[in-house]
């Protein structure tokens, strides 16, 4: 959890918990020449005990000879704004609150009072959220982000004799007896009920599902980033994955990998469930054809072999036609993409090559001789149709995309180059039968795609 001469911030809320680490790592401190500091969010949700708490912990850096960073945040209010309950939103404002601590200061560690007790209530609660085994792992001794947890290993009885033996006091939360939050009501009802009437070790139990839960999924996380390599490609900001690909992993592996997708376009996991991740599996299981859902914070869209995982909203209809200029020679950005599409002039009389083997895409040279003239790039629309060479009559571009399966998301800005209402190239199709270079073609029009 510590290196020799790290900076570390304690959360201390007052309570005993918070209370207790702070002692201890203040006792340990020296043997790792850790440089402490107390870091303390007032929620304002008790009024003057709220307030009161605050001075307590600012009293105890004081006596201590520690720095003191205090917040005050009105939890509530925020709440309110962001319409999540007050147990979230303070998870959340405390969560921020430390991070900001740890860049501002800064802090290698931020150290909080979590105790084995809150492992086995927090695994209690997931599992009746209807949590997979990620959260039946409950809360990590150590996270990416430098959280430390040194009091995991800690029941809560033994915190409170070791305060009582060493005189210590400390703050009592009265929000801790409500009833009105989820967590009291397993702490001081449901668990009480179960190790009385079902398992008087459900509690050793609970810790030990979070044990076992942790080991798997430490194993499943190294698993799942070599299955992403390979099944996941980034579309920023959506993520495309392989129908086949996925369907043929076995379920665990499958479930996995759609979760990592969708916390990889979210940001997070919040409001999904199992419920969800099989709804994208099915999708994903269908025969053939095109399919939609939505999952809290991501749009799923199935067309033809692929899936597309992307932030609700991604495909509004604002702004979706273009036109613009099409200079010759030059080079223009395909709006709303990364593509660039280079127009290059190359006369045909100076070399005695076949054409074949100068140009890698022969299909995407034009006669300039039939073409010239202003040209303009603009998106496919519904009802364009031309003539690609080797077509014996005009074709919807429509029907082109199904023959090539394309995908419905990638159609949306699909360049076509025009003169006049006449389509004279598009995309992986080519030039039109009618204006498309020939040997005899004196000047030639190469059109090539490159990345912006």
């Amino acid at each position: 959890m510590f290196a020799t001469g790290q900076h570390v911030g304690v959360a201390v809320s007052g309570g005993a918990d918070s209370v207790c680490l702070l002692h201890i790592l203040v006792e340990l401190a020296p043997r790792w020449n850790l440089h402490l500091a107390v870091l303390h969010l007032d929620h304002q949700l008790r009024g003057e005990e709220s307030s009161a708490d605050s001075r307590f912990v600012e009293e105890l850096a004081r006596t201590l000879g520690l720095p003191f960073c205090h917040r005050r945040i009105d939890v509530a209010r925020l709440a309110g704004e962001r319409g999540d309950n007050l147990e979230q939103t303070a998870r959340n404002a405390r969560r921020e609150f430390f991070l900001d601590c740890m860049k501002t200061r800064p802090l290698d560690r931020v150290a909080t009072g979590h105790t084995r007790s809150d492992q086995a209530e927090t695994v209690l609660f997931r599992f009746l959220r209807g949590a997979g085994t990620a959260g039946l792992a409950g809360i990590r001794p150590v996270t990416a982000e430098g959280f430390v947890r040194p009091l995991i290993g800690v029941n809560r009885h033994e915190i409170v004799e070791y305060l009582a033996g060493r005189g210590i006091t400390w703050r009592e939360d009265s929000s801790n007896t409500s009833p009105d939050f989820a967590r009291n009501r397993i702490r001081r009802e449901l668990l009480p009920m179960l190790e009385r009437e079902w398992n008087p070790a459900i509690a050793e139990t609970l810790v030990h599902t979070a044990d076992w839960a942790f080991e798997e999924e430490a194993y499943w996380a190294e698993e799942v980033e070599r299955l992403a390599r390979g099944c996941l490609e980034d579309a920023p900001p959506a993520i495309l994955m392989s129908t086949e690909r996925l369907t043929a992993l076995p379920p665990a592996a499958g479930r996995r990998l759609v979760r990592r997708a969708i916390e990889r376009v979210k940001g997070n996991l919040l409001g999904i469930d199992f419920g969800h991740v099989s709804a994208v599996l099915a999708l994903a299981g269908q025969p053939q054809g095109h399919g939609r859902l939505q999952v809290p914070g991501v749009d799923v869209y199935r067309s033809f072999d692929w899936l597309r995982l992307a932030p609700p909203g991604m495909d509004s209809l604002e702004n979706r036609n273009f036109r613009v200029p099409a200079p010759v020679p030059g080079s223009v950005l395909v709006p709303g993409t990364k593509m660039v599409m280079v127009l290059q002039l190359i006369d045909n009389n100076r070399t005695t090559e076949e054409p074949d083997s100068r140009y890698n895409e022969w299909v995407n040279c034009l006669d300039w001789d039939r073409v010239s003239g202003v040209l303009e790039l603009r998106n496919w629309r519904p009802g364009d149709q031309y003539r690609p060479v080797g077509s014996g009559e005009p074709e919807k571009v429509k029907l082109l995309f199904q023959q090539a399966r394309i995908p419905l998301w990638e159609r949306r800005n699909w360049p076509v180059i025009t003169r006049g209402d006449q389509i004279v190239w598009s995309r992986r199709f080519g030039a039109a039968a009618e204006v498309a270079a020939t040997r005899e073609s004196r000047v030639v029009l190469k059109i090539q795609e490159t990345s912006a």
